[in-house]
């Protein structure tokens, strides 16, 4: 990609160095995501990773558990607005706080569209301890292979 890169009219890319540096960033198989994956198929959980929790919800979950219908969200502190971690961007930082609070949007629509499915949704920000996330998912879905009939 050359230096004299123009955006086009309405992108949200300001320099062909922003546009590089945004499309690295990993939508899937993040450092968090990864360590928790392995700390639960350590304790002998299967699942499915970034699948569909519904098949007529286009959203993907970082983990699935379908038989016990858990559903585990690792979410980026800055692409989901963490309260403790957010800083507001400083280029166009109209274009990235609207896309952020879409994300916060959509996180709560998805939430209850799975929640009122029956889907035990749990949300866990990058920054966590991934031993507490971890013991906190394999609690959830032992607890659900307890209750859940059949």
């Amino acid at each position: 990609m050359s230096d004299n890169w123009v955006p086009p009219e309405g992108s949200w890319a300001s320099s062909a160095a922003r546009r590089r540096n945004m499309q690295a960033i990993r939508s899937r198989d993040t450092k968090p995501e990864q360590l928790i994956r392995r700390l639960v198929h350590a304790k002998g959980l299967r699942y499915r990773v970034a699948t569909r929790p519904l098949p007529d919800l286009r959203r993907t979950a970082d983990l699935v558990f379908r038989p016990t219908k858990v559903a585990v969200f690792i979410d980026g502190c800055y692409w989901h607005g963490c309260p403790e971690h957010y800083v507001p961007p400083k280029t166009n930082p109209g274009y990235w706080s609207d896309k952020v609070a879409r994300n916060m949007a959509r996180d709560r629509d998805t939430d209850q569209r799975l929640t009122e499915a029956g889907w035990l949704v749990l949300r866990f920000w990058e920054h966590q301890d991934s031993d507490a996330c971890a013991a906190s998912i394999v609690s959830a879905v032992c607890r659900r292979r307890r209750t859940l009939p059949g």
